[in-house]
């Protein structure tokens, strides 16, 4: 049993390092990271049409018309059936609570879900518009996206494998060593985000009240871009000079 578990403690430090993704020999492990910023010219805006009605079938014909309504309108916007979503009709019952502690049913809720995504931002506030002149109740959600997102994605990434070059060799020399082959490499993540930006002075109209003004005129609203993020981690031999 003693010679087993003297065997065991031998091999475990092999079969440790054997699971090991770092080389034997002298390496640098490096982070790189790229990132490019871009404007939007897509947009998903999500909407939310509720009713609620004394009778459930009343609530769904109102929720259906009001449907129909701003889908047969969307044409003179130029945006085709195809582009357009909608998620299945529901209904539920309206419920008060009483004092007493019980339930009465006051009448029905019927709700559906809306997507639409637009190629042009610019009509983005008169589609907002125009979908609550036709009683859409809400705007839940706008994803601002890029039609050249694969490409942007790409672009972040070959960033990454420059600056992930960049650290290394800096490290290295800064060691009295050189980068000599690449071991392993390994894509951390892609992803994307919007927000607003400095580099990006435009602005945009947003149609809303505004105080001392008239009740129809536009908001302004700094121009937002999308930031495509990359990261890779490398692992390079180094080289002693």
């Amino acid at each position: 049993m003693k010679l087993i578990i003297a065997i065991f403690i031998a091999l475990f430090p092999l079969v440790t390092f054997a699971n090991s993704s770092l080389p034997p020999n002298r390496h640098i492990a490096v982070q790189g990271k790229g990132e490019v910023l871009a404007k939007p010219d897509l947009a998903k805006i999500s909407f939310e049409v509720v009713s609620m009605k004394k009778e459930s079938l009343d609530a769904k014909r109102d929720v259906d018309a009001r449907v129909n309504l701003f889908l047969n309108g969307l044409d003179k916007y130029g945006v085709a059936e195809s582009a357009v979503s909608a998620s299945n009709l529901l209904t539920t019952a309206d419920m008060q609570y009483l004092e007493s502690g019980e339930e009465k049913r006051v009448g029905y809720i019927a709700s559906r879900s809306l997507k639409v995504t637009i190629d042009d931002i610019n009509k983005m506030n008169e589609i907002v518009d125009f979908a609550l002149s036709v009683k859409i109740n809400e705007v839940t959600n706008i994803e601002l996206l890029s039609s050249k997102a694969k490409e942007l994605e790409a672009q972040a990434t070959q960033n990454a494998v420059e600056n992930a070059k960049v650290k290394g060799k800096v490290l290295a020399s800064s060691f009295g060593a050189s980068l000599g082959n690449i071991y392993s490499i390994n894509s951390n993540n892609n992803r994307s985000n919007y927000g607003y930006h400095s580099m990006y002075v435009e602005r945009i109209d947003v149609t809303g009240s505004r105080m001392g003004e008239s009740p129809f005129a536009a908001g302004r609203y700094l121009e937002i871009s999308i930031t495509f993020e990359s990261s890779i981690n490398v692992v390079f031999d180094l080289e002693i000079k």
